[in-house]
């Protein structure tokens, strides 16, 4: 008896999805998947090419692979190992081994598993979009209902028609699968952007507005660091401004050393306006008094070497001792993707090359989840763990 991998992948870019579902499904056959084959959970993600065919797209997957619950979202780019498709047709599949009891999947038409029903949730994989409302609220009750408190996943980034699935397609909310402790799993985030001035503390904060930095008026702490000339007149600075974003940290630990590299838990967000009468600074999230700001640019290079590392770190664990890769999920920013990385599939060779051959799937996201955190211009990298077969 011929035995199967726990995961396996397929993906096929085509403007009809139905030669391209057929196309993965070859794929997945020849790899193992058929008639009595023990797969239980795949993944489906697609290009928003085929956001109006979804519901088909589910159908068909229920007819082709029976027994098998679904989970997936679309957005402008999908991924599979090695391989991007970006602003074109695309869809990519995976197909996991896991034992019916190690997970279950949620949505709005199934909570989530509670005690009482015997599943204790450790992790969760989550999708969504950006137009739910209390998105981070949500994000973060879910994580509180974790035992582990960690999420991955991202918010579709399809420009029409955003949908997610879990056993049916869904628009708003949060859909995934939970995992019990069983399903062992290796995750990092990875930072797209690097510090382009010192760090600084936000001494006074307004909703989104940045008053002080330091002790100082924010807009003048910006033209310090940047070494911009204050006599700018508006439409100077704004431009001077356009490439500029921020980096939030709230953990000592996380503090950058300048120049240099982001933590994990920096939560990069746009600056999205300056009030040159007042000296304030508008930035698109809720600002606490306390958090450290660094302002910021998207960096190849940086956004390279970053990749290398948590691909790095993820094999030095799993030789030291935490089981083999099974399989991978892959979330990266849409702002990111081949251009960003000086050619088309450049990031997902680049973690081929750093991870290795491992079936691997994923998507470009208008936003990544990780822990209780909506991020941005990240990746976020989960490898599942086991005993090879």
């Amino acid at each position: 008896m011929m035995v199967v991998p726990a995961f396996i992948h397929g993906h096929a870019g085509h403007a009809d999805w139905r030669v391209a579902l057929a196309e993965c499904r070859r794929q997945l056959i020849g790899r193992g998947a058929g008639i009595g084959s023990p797969y239980t959970l795949g993944w489906c993600y697609f290009t928003d090419y085929h956001a109006g065919a979804a519901e088909a797209i589910l159908q068909e997957l229920h007819g082709v692979f029976p027994g098998v619950q679904w989970v997936g979202t679309d957005g402008v780019g999908v991924a599979a190992s090695g391989i991007e498709y970006f602003d074109e047709p695309g869809i990519v599949l995976m197909l996991a081994a896991l034992a019916p009891e190690t997970f279950r999947l949620f949505s709005g038409r199934r909570p989530l598993a509670g005690q009482e029903s015997g599943f204790s949730a450790h992790t969760a994989l989550v999708h969504s979009d950006g137009t739910t409302p209390g998105l981070q609220d949500l994000i973060r009750e879910l994580s509180a209902n974790t035992a582990t408190g960690y999420l991955f996943g991202g918010l579709s980034s399809a420009r029409r028609s955003p949908v997610h699935l879990a056993e049916g397609v869904f628009s708003g909310g949060l859909s995934g699968v939970l995992f019990s402790g069983e399903v062992g799993l290796i995750s990092r985030v990875t930072q797209g952007c690097q510090p382009i001035g010192p760090v600084r503390r936000i001494t006074s904060a307004q909703d989104n507005y940045v008053l002080t930095l330091d002790d100082q008026p924010a807009l003048d702490s910006l033209l310090s660091d940047l070494d911009l000339d204050p006599d700018l007149d508006g439409d100077e600075l704004i431009e001077s401004l356009g490439p500029v974003l921020v980096g939030l940290s709230i953990g000592a630990d996380d503090t950058p050393h300048w120049p240099g590299q982001f933590g994990s838990d920096t939560q990069v967000r746009h600056l999205i306006g300056v009030d040159p009468r007042h000296r304030v600074l508008a930035v698109a999230e809720h600002i606490v008094d306390g958090t450290r700001l660094a302002f910021c640019s998207r960096n190849p290079e940086s956004a390279r070497g970053d990749l290398v590392r948590i691909a790095t770190e993820i094999r030095d664990q799993l030789e030291s001792g935490a089981g083999t890769a099974l399989g991978a999920l892959y979330v990266s920013c849409s702002g990111r993707g081949g251009p960003h990385f000086g050619e088309r599939h450049g990031e997902l060779r680049t973690l081929r090359q750093a991870l290795g051959e491992v079936p691997l799937v994923g998507f470009f996201a208008g936003g990544e989840i990780a822990r209780d955190r909506l991020y941005g211009y990240t990746g976020v990298l989960t490898v599942f763990t086991g005993e090879s077969t």
